[in-house]
């Protein structure tokens, strides 16, 4: 008793000497509250779907694929086994992985893929994490079918801080695509050239009545005539932004990317991949059939993209199957100022833990680029613009992703894997929106390099993103691994210090945002979270061009602030 009592007194006296003060609250070891197993089988599955029969890859033969359900703060424990003959990981969406940088699942990042017939253990806490966030494969484009929900409920006896819906629903929005995803990235990226349209668009897996051989593929919703229902949903499409509306009904927005905001009712919303949306809606019209419609978002100049609407069903009890449903009225597809209005209501309900003081400024450049040809085969591989290949970057830098884990060459001290030089601000300041400094379109001269920006331990954060208009101006969704940021201002142009109207009351918290087409995004993060976390566009193709970067969080003090050793399993390159 007397030893035990001893420990005690020990165990607080550390704590209260590593916890730093005003994080006691959020920093205590992450062991859980109960444990939530799951089983992933990554494996092929043959399906006919808009009158074509393919192999696809999923997880335990479902598209999309199985939920993820937790409580806040519970341990998830998911064992992944490879049976496919591709490479594979799972990325946790959303999921801050305090001290678990070891499960966040990038490819090449902070693992090597789970090899053809090998397996991985991920496990992570939730730490004061609830709500709808999602789950995707981080390889190649494997993302457009290896995709499923997580969702977080409060604590038990926590309620929602809005009325409690009579029925919850998950709707994943995707596209389709008839290729061979991780052939058709290779296809891509040998060309030099942009992807081609997805070949339908889904919700649920489930593309709807406008497509050939769909009648009968719709998903639906039965509703009774005055209940209130949570529609949980998720952009998990690979390289389009969607519009999301319900026929005569107005959706009530209540949590974007896992955190509560104060509620705003829109009659339709934007959401780009990597967000989530929760929305409560209201069943008060008269009794029929209500269609559910997505639809793309476009902001790019001369993108070809498919342009036929998915649509689900928003079916009132006691309504004819067969009669007409409603159609729901979706934005012309390069409607800015919808996108605009829609996360001007975003504000969130408790702006906690907001940095009002920065000892980091950041500013990162982010768009399109054109390298000139350097291949022997030009007609092949420099398909691009004027005989080039297209590229992204971050700051003008091209990110390559190394050979090996960045993550183990950062924990073992490897080197020759990466450069830590990644540049605070650009390496040449010039009219972003409106110019270029250099010879577009045959060679923006982006550099091509893994390089990483170090961030000390608590470092306060301000990271100004700059869409660019080298090529095209974008609206890219811009997603941070480990962490949530506070968006605390956006809008159109070059930003502008003297004249940027920051929030910094009730800011949206958020895992990914939309950085505004011909506009920027300045957010705010405490970096107290060790580890390397990738910083990308939301855009599969745009990754693969290289529109990311890598941030190295440093380790504090104790072992509270330090990246803990790597599992036994970790997959080897």
């Amino acid at each position: 008793m007397a030893w035990s009592s001893h420990l005690m007194v020990w165990l607080s006296l550390f704590l209260s000497y590593y916890v730093p003060l005003g994080l006691a609250a959020r920093h205590k070891w992450p062991v859980g509250g109960s444990t939530k197993f799951y089983d992933f089988k990554v494996q092929t599955k043959r399906i006919t779907k808009i009158c074509k029969t393919r192999d696809i890859v999923t997880i335990n033969g479902k598209y999309p694929g199985p939920v993820v359900y937790a409580q806040e703060d519970d341990r998830v424990i998911v064992a992944v086994t490879n049976k496919t003959p591709y490479n594979a990981t799972i990325h946790w969406h959303g999921v801050r992985q305090r001290l678990s940088c070891w499960s966040d699942g990038p490819s090449y990042l902070t693992q090597c893929p789970i090899q053809p017939g090998q397996s991985f253990t991920y496990e992570f806490t939730l730490v004061q994490q609830k709500g709808t966030l999602f789950w995707h494969a981080h390889i190649s484009w494997l993302r457009g079918t290896v995709h499923g929900a997580i969702v977080i409920y409060p604590k038990t006896g926590v309620p929602y801080p809005f009325p409690n819906p009579y029925e919850e629903h998950i709707l994943i929005l995707g596209e389709y695509r008839f290729n061979n995803l991780v052939k058709l990235e290779k296809k891509v990226l040998a060309r030099g050239t942009g992807a081609p349209p997805a070949d339908g668009y889904t919700i649920n897996g489930r593309p709807g009545p406008l497509y050939n051989c769909s009648a009968n593929d719709v998903y639906g919703i039965d509703v009774i005539p005055g209940k209130t229902y949570l529609l949980r949903i998720i952009n998990a499409a690979l390289n389009i932004e969607l519009f999301f509306s319900i026929a005569n009904h107005k959706l009530t927005i209540v949590e974007a990317d896992a955190e509560y905001t104060k509620p705003v009712t829109v009659e339709r919303l934007m959401i780009t991949p990597g967000q989530t949306i929760n929305v409560l809606v209201e069943a008060n019209q008269p009794i029929a059939r209500y269609d559910m419609a997505v639809g793309p978002y476009v902001s790019a100049q001369n993108i070809p993209f498919a342009n036929i609407s998915a649509i689900a069903h928003f079916h009132y009890s006691g309504a004819s199957v067969t009669t007409m449903a409603l159609p729901a009225p979706l934005p012309v597809f390069n409607d800015n100022l919808a996108v605009k209005n829609g996360m001007d209501g975003l504000k969130s309900l408790n702006a906690t833990n907001l940095p009002l003081e920065i000892d980091t400024n950041l500013f990162f450049t982010i768009g399109v680029n054109v390298e000139a040809c350097h291949s022997s085969t030009p007609n092949k591989s420099c398909q691009g613009p004027n005989g080039g290949t297209f590229a992204a970057s971050m700051n003008n830098i091209t990110f390559v992703k190394p050979s090996i884990s960045l993550l183990q060459a950062y924990y073992d001290s490897l080197h020759g894997h990466y450069t830590d030089d990644f540049p605070s601000r650009p390496l040449k300041v010039y009219d972003f929106v409106n110019g270029a400094p250099n010879n577009f379109p045959n060679d923006t001269q982006s550099l091509n390099g893994t390089r990483v920006k170090v961030l000390e331990y608590g470092a306060r954060v301000q990271l100004i993103l700059q869409d660019t208009g080298t090529v095209s101006t974008d609206n890219h969704p811009m997603h941070l691994h480990g962490y949530s940021f506070y968006v605390v201002g956006y809008g159109t142009g070059n930003y502008n210090s003297r004249t940027a109207k920051l929030n910094l009351v009730d800011p949206p918290y958020m895992n990914t945002i939309g950085v505004p087409v011909g506009g920027w995004a300045a957010i705010r993060f405490i970096a107290d979270n060790p580890g390397v976390w990738f910083m990308h566009c939301h855009l599969d193709l745009h990754t693969t061009w290289g529109l990311s970067m890598a941030f190295i969080v440093k380790n504090g003090k104790g072992p509270l602030e330090t990246l803990p050793h790597p599992p036994a399993d970790l997959p080897l390159c």
